[in-house]
């Protein structure tokens, strides 16, 4: 990584820009349009039973073992912190700075507080935290948490098109689109990656901003790393989901919850309040169950996000003396 750094003042940070109207209403658009399809399918199961709403559900939760259920959630959140701790401080390492793992794990956890809001908001915490703590480029951290959320995107779609690949017959017809997004983003990928590294469209200068650093640094091997780093969270997640979809009396296997859980981690990274999405995914691809898969769905993605930053708390006060002195 020879290129040279800017200054590394903190007036470097990336300022943040003030979000349009429809980027602050997309979210909460879509977490209602998912909520009112939930609603109607719920509605509807609850009088073919003859039975209320609120019944209908809560019967999805009678039965449950939730101390068998806890034993398999909580390891698997500490699993995700651990992994994802280490591809941050992977890529890091690769495009910034020297940086020990233990100095990253503190504030990927502490950043799982503002991931209550916005995934992405909580990576410019990172870059903010790392530009005041070890005066790196605010916005060279910023590519790089950028190259992450792009590599992430990427792994998404590559589990997301196994999936889909593997129960073509037994998913809905709209998720037969995920294979053909898929080979437009690597199509797209090849181009992308030829601009950075100059191989095509020299002298736009667009190129050099610190933003795309690095884009221009990495390597092939390098995405391709960051989504191997990230697949033992997806074959944890299937064992997990898997285990813990029976004790809410599905009768899935590990197979077909290869097929099923990574169009669902798809869904869980759209935007939106709740990973409505996701939940919505279950719903439409166990269409017969609605009501325990509305409920395990809620169940296991917010439990997932809220102890995540409960666990961020417990590095908060670390994480803050060493960004604010």
């Amino acid at each position: 990584m020879s290129e040279s750094a800017p200054t590394t003042s903190a007036s470097a940070v990336p300022a943040g820009k003030k979000a349009k109207p429809w980027q602050r209403i997309l979210p909460f658009a879509i977490t209602v349009a998912c909520f009112a399809y939930l609603y109607t399918r719920l509605r509807g199961a609850a009088a073919a039973e003859g039975s209320g709403l609120l019944a209908y559900l809560l019967k999805s939760f009678e039965n449950v073992n939730w101390l068998r259920w806890l034993a398999l959630v909580i390891p698997y959140c500490f699993l995700y912190l651990v992994i994802d701790s280490l591809v941050v401080w992977a890529v890091i390492n690769w495009f910034n700075a020297k940086i020990r793992y233990t100095d990253i794990l503190p504030i990927r956890a502490s950043a799982y507080i503002l991931s209550l809001v916005n995934e992405q908001v909580s990576k410019g915490a990172i870059a903010l935290y790392l530009n005041r703590r070890d005066g790196l480029p605010g916005w060279e951290i910023g590519s790089s948490m950028l190259f992450l959320m792009f590599c992430e995107y990427y792994s998404l779609m590559l589990w997301a098109s196994i999936g889909a690949l593997l129960r073509w017959n037994n998913i809905q017809n709209v998720f037969h689109i995920i294979p053909w997004i898929a080979l437009g983003s690597c199509v797209s990928f090849v181009f992308f990656h030829l601009f950075f590294t100059g191989k095509i469209g020299a002298g736009i200068a667009v190129r050099e901003r610190p933003i795309f650093r690095a884009f221009r640094l990495a390597k092939v091997w390098q995405y391709g790393a960051v989504i191997a780093m990230r697949a033992p969270l997806v074959i944890a997640g299937v064992i997990v989901y898997t285990l813990a979809l029976r004790l809410f009396g599905g009768t899935v296997g590990f197979g077909e919850m290869l097929g099923y859980l990574p169009v669902i981690f798809f869904g869980a990274a759209m935007p939106g309040p709740m990973h409505s999405v996701a939940i919505l995914f279950w719903v439409l691809l166990f269409p017969d169950r609605p009501g325990q898969m509305t409920a395990f769905g809620f169940v296991m993605h917010n439990f997932f996000i809220f102890f995540n930053a409960g666990v961020g708390l417990l590095f908060l006060r670390r994480a803050s003396r060493e960004m604010f002195g």
